[in-house]
């Protein structure tokens, strides 16, 4: 059996009746806790144009977390990369792992984080190509390592405050595109079963393949992001379950309007279409009580050969989503 490490993903997701000032400080109050029950690190995406979520500049939140917290390691899960230049996110990224030194991720992402137009008025030199991508990153990495790159801007202009010691790299997928981008510069790997709960498997095993390995890894690493929830309760999961079914189906329709009440929810009445959405869907998460859970997230790990698991858990009730990872930390004895 693995000693399979745990980890949090934070979205700062907006609850009925609630607002972003309140998931903001939730999310401070959740790092507390992770830092205190020994997960392995604690991350922050980065979405837009989106009113159910807060987090919309990881390089922000981030320092407000990693001063609230002693150990844990605080990073991005992701940036978007496209969406900024790459000497800004690389200046940002050195300065934070200048004040909180070998304690920063830098997980970077392809996708927009949004839609189209956000991430064209963000960065209108993107060009939502690879051939970008794969410039950007060799920009990051050359900035950060402080490299001078021959007949490059390298030469002439640095990313300041250069860290003694590097934020560790990682690169976000959930299609396998990036995976490769991942193994041929030598930066870990995250995948998204959150988003794909299908070919994740061999994805992970194509970038274990083709891994190159970089002055800062010199073997693959990858973890697995999944939704989960644990509760000692089987009708809490229950009513859980019914509202995260709905909430995903609300981000796939636009996101459009105030999220219905529970009990609206509870009685609702889903489309042939919705209803196989809902099914997919629940191939993106993991929910039961604590045996179940853990039986799950074991079997997860096995499936991907990994030795850790990123949770990202929203709940109504954030008594309930501190519970749950209390729960699951009592699983993995992480304290």
């Amino acid at each position: 059996m693995k000693n399979i490490k745990i980890s949090v993903l934070d979205q700062s997701q907006i609850g009925r009746d609630s607002n972003a000032q309140q998931a903001l400080k939730e999310s401070g109050e959740l790092v507390q806790l992770a830092d205190k029950l020994g997960f392995e690190r604690y991350w922050v995406s980065e979405h837009h144009n989106f009113k159910l979520v807060a987090g919309t500049t990881p390089e922000v939140l981030i320092p407000y977390l990693a001063a609230k917290s002693e150990r844990i390691r605080v990073g991005s899960g992701g940036i978007m990369l496209p969406n900024h230049t790459s000497l800004k996110v690389s200046e940002n990224f050195g300065m934070l792992a200048s004040l909180f030194p070998n304690r920063i991720d830098f997980g970077i992402g392809r996708a927009p984080g949004g839609d189209r137009l956000s991430a064209q008025l963000l960065n209108p030199a993107n060009t939502f190509s690879e051939k970008q991508f794969y410039e950007q990153l060799v920009d990051v990495q050359a900035y950060l390592r402080d490299d001078e790159l021959p007949d490059t801007v390298h030469e002439k202009v640095k990313a300041y405050p250069i860290p003694e010691i590097l934020p560790e790299f990682w690169i976000l997928t959930s299609s396998g595109g990036s995976a490769q981008f991942a193994a041929h510069f030598g930066m870990a790997l995250s995948f998204a079963h959150f988003i794909n709960p299908v070919g994740g498997p061999e994805v992970v095993a194509i970038y274990r393949d083709s891994f190159k390995p970089s002055p800062e890894l010199a073997e693959p690493k990858v973890n697995v992001g999944i939704f989960a929830y644990c509760n000692e309760d089987q009708d809490n999961v229950d009513r859980w379950v019914a509202e995260f079914d709905y909430r995903m189906l609300h981000i796939e329709m636009g996101a459009t309007g105030d999220l219905p009440s529970a009990d609206e929810i509870k009685n609702m009445e889903y489309s042939m279409h919705q209803r196989a959405r809902i099914a997919w869907n629940r191939g993106r998460f993991i929910a039961g009580t604590p045996a179940t859970v853990k039986k799950k997230i074991d079997a997860l790990a096995d499936e991907y050969n990994v030795d850790e698991i990123m949770i990202a858990t929203w709940a109504e009730d954030f008594a309930d989503r501190k519970h749950s990872y209390e729960l699951i930390a009592e699983m993995y004895h992480t304290a």
